[in-house]
């Protein structure tokens, strides 16, 4: 199947009226797109408006793309009719696989094949939302973090039945829309970030039900601590970097007994060689041929710009 140049796509559809539906409707129309939102029910436009105008204000301030307006955006509340002229689908219908399902269904039928279709689903693997899709081949997963019109990351991934072309074609769409894709090796329950963001939450439960944290402690705990460096290096070059020149060998080798310590309620992994190995393998790639210090620095100049930031933002 030849699918479009990702340049050349110019009008998008985005279905659904919620948070993220209205996210990703605003995040489009800021990057300059032709829009057309389908709404299940001309009542929920207020409530849809409200979402588009308050992504705005702050769209506004990060920039707009050149021709970027509110005014290219349509609303329709006809599947059919909302679907004319789209050159990729934005799928965020509500997270029930019935619902999916059958929606898929229709939009098989309805769509010219070479149109892809991402969903934004955050619980549901695509293999079973395209179940009853005769174009299957086309759906993948493209799950955003919310919000959408702020946060850059969307995960993509495809279903058993899904072209691996189509699969690659959304990683390079999303990245021409401004957007900052994973593309996964494979279908997992909640995809990576989720995961990621779920094992902070759970240990955060486990500390309140325990007597040993208060919410506002956890909360005061990230938003000094890892929060701000995150922004400039994840969890693997976090600890890569702050081990010196021994990176990652260093950090496993070292402290890696430390992860059957008690002080986590989630089992650890056994360190076998072959993850010691991937860890250092993969953070050694990261980082090319910079030195630590080089990438300290560089975490540190970005730590104090965010840090800036926020100061400006909560004084302002």
């Amino acid at each position: 199947m030849m699918y479009p140049d990702p340049n050349s796509v110019t009008r998008v559809t985005s279905i659904g009226a919620g948070p993220i539906g209205g996210g990703w409707t605003a995040h489009f129309l800021a990057r300059g797109y032709d829009v057309t939102s389908y709404l299940h029910d001309e009542a929920e436009t207020p409530a849809f408006m409200t979402i588009l105008e308050t992504a705005w204000r702050s769209l506004t301030d990060l920039g707009l793309a050149p021709g970027a307006s509110l005014d290219r955006l349509r609303i329709a509340t006809d599947l059919e009719e909302s679907l004319e002229g789209a050159e990729f689908i934005q799928e965020s219908a509500p997270e029930r696989l019935d619902i999916k399902q059958a929606l898929y269904a229709k939009l098989g039928e309805l769509l010219p094949s070479s149109v892809v279709i991402g969903s934004s689903t955050s619980g549901l693997t695509m293999t079973d939302i395209q179940a009853n899709c005769s174009t299957p081949e086309r759906t993948v997963i493209g799950h955003p973090f919310n919000p959408p019109y702020l946060l850059p990351l969307v995960e993509i991934v495809g279903g058993d039945k899904s072209s691996p072309e189509a699969v690659a074609w959304a990683g390079e769409f999303y990245e021409v829309a401004g957007k900052a894709p994973l593309q996964m090796k494979k279908e997992i329950p909640g995809f990576v970030a989720t995961r990621l963001q779920e094992a902070l939450w759970r240990e955060a439960l486990h500390m309140v039900a325990n007597g040993e944290a208060t919410p506002e402690d956890i909360d005061v705990a990230l938003m000094n601590g890892p929060a701000p460096r995150m922004v400039s290096q994840g969890q693997c070059m976090a600890f890569h970097v702050a081990c010196g020149a021994g990176g990652m060998a260093t950090n496993l080798d070292q402290f890696g007994p430390a992860l059957k310590l008690p002080w986590t309620r989630l089992e650890a992994p056994e360190l076998t060689k072959e993850l010691r190995n991937d860890m250092v393998n993969g953070c050694n790639q990261i980082a090319g041929d910079r030195h630590f210090a080089d990438m300290a620095e560089q975490r540190d100049k970005e730590i104090v710009a965010v840090l800036n930031a926020l100061k400006e933002a909560r004084l302002g």
